[in-house]
């Protein structure tokens, strides 16, 4: 069978569909995967061990200095819908049209096609052509449900609360939707939720059962597969000797990550990297610090610190004693299967939603957002999780659980075997 694939947004949306693209070839299909990448060209390099064909397309979408101004704009907004208003229009809307092109294409070339739920292109192009479209979530947040709401409010008000996000999704972002549907003579989508994101014919979540309870009110056709993850070497890596050699010689260190939510440029890098690190001191603990100008910003390793550019988070978190990291559906389910636990700095409303739901199993402590963090409340934040350690024994038994679960195999069959 001839499955088509297209993901946009940062490596932690499109990581998992590399892992899938692979798991679908390796299972004997024919296998195409577009991917648009916000802020790096770092696929245009990667190739497929099991054969899968990769286009990179409108990669970056943004420059360096145009992710760290928007970066702060959304992290200073409160309101979701600003922020994803904001995401579309500066991360998805200059790409936006050649995506669509590229769907139409790989729309024509395919049986099957699955998409990023955000990928509205694929979608259309997908309706339009008459083949089955399959959504894939990344996060359970944006399933309705009377049972859930990101915001944790009582269950009471969860009916009034999607109705209201409905419509305020459909305000955000029908006119994306609705300017291709006209392209192609299709009549306007009537609701942004059910079509596009969680379409009548398969929606994928890929989350650990572990930590997405599934709603009784959830469409029959929305599943959950499990976390999506296949460790792609070309991308992560390996430990370096420095590294393994900063491992051995104390305790095991605290791993602080803010992934594609790190600032670019130097002058915001270096602010963020002073706050972590002074963390890191005053909390007493040996941590290792990632961030890609780290030497350019002027920092130094020592014996209770080292900063690295990247690592293979799949071999260097098991190895610590907790991760610091910022809520990204990726780095949330990758700290869980290393069974270790989190302190989460959320940048978005999402990442929120991911640190509530790590408190929820009993992995983590209270959140702490982007735009309040201190050094001192971030140590506090470390203390809590060293002093308290069931966080960590029960995140070392929702690991045990997971690492049965293998998110990529179970997605495949639901795929092929409809």
């Amino acid at each position: 069978m001839k499955i088509g694939l297209q993901t946009w947004g940062s490596h932690g949306d499109i990581r998992p569909m590399l892992a899938l693209a692979e798991g679908l070839q390796l299972a004997g299909h024919d296998v195409t995967l577009l991917i648009t990448c916000v802020d790096s060209d770092a696929y245009a390099a990667v190739t497929s061990a099991a054969g899968v064909r990769i286009r990179v397309l409108a990669s970056p979408v943004i420059t360096a200095e145009q992710g760290a101004e928007i970066g702060w704009s959304i992290v200073n907004s409160r309101d979701p819908l600003k922020q994803m208003a904001l995401i579309l229009r500066r991360c998805f809307g200059p790409a936006e049209d050649e995506m669509f092109v590229a769907a139409q294409q790989l729309a024509g070339e395919s049986d099957v096609l699955v998409g990023h739920y955000f990928m509205h292109p694929l979608q259309i192009a997908a309706e339009h052509a008459g083949k089955p479209y399959v959504s894939v979530l990344l996060s359970h947040a944006a399933i309705p449900s009377a049972y859930s709401h990101p915001l944790g409010l009582p269950r009471v008000f969860n009916g009034f609360l999607w109705w209201l996000t409905r419509r305020l999704l459909h305000r955000t972002l029908k006119p994306y939707v609705n300017r291709l549907r006209a392209q192609l003579g299709m009549a306007p989508a009537r609701d942004i939720v059910s079509e596009v994101w969680l379409p009548p014919y398969l929606t994928l979540v890929g989350v650990s059962p572990q930590i997405c309870e599934r709603q009784p009110d959830w469409p029959d056709t929305v599943l959950v597969c499990g976390f999506l993850d296949m460790p792609n070497m070309q991308l992560e890596g390996q430990l370096t000797e420095l590294l393994s050699a900063f491992l051995a010689a104390g305790e095991a260190p605290v791993y602080m990550t803010l992934g594609s939510w790190m600032p670019p440029d130097i002058a915001n890098q270096t602010d963020t990297l002073r706050m972590l690190t002074q963390a890191a001191r005053l909390a007493g603990c040996r941590a290792v610090i990632q961030a890609s100008n780290w030497e350019a910003c002027g920092f130094r390793s020592d014996d209770q610190i080292m900063y690295v550019s990247a690592s293979p988070h799949h071999l260097i978190f098991p190895r610590c004693a907790a991760v610091v990291h910022h809520g990204g559906a990726g780095t949330t389910q990758s700290t869980t299967l290393a069974g270790r636990p989190s302190i989460v700095i959320a940048h978005i409303s999402e990442q929120e939603h991911w640190a509530n739901e790590l408190r929820r199993i009993g992995v983590a402590g209270k959140l702490t957002t982007r735009r309040s963090v201190t050094a001192k409340q971030l140590a506090d934040r470390i203390r809590h999780v060293r002093a308290h350690p069931e966080l960590a024994e029960n995140a070392q038994a929702i690991a045990t659980a997971m690492a049965q679960e293998h998110g990529v195999a179970r997605a495949v069959e639901l795929i092929t075997r409809r």
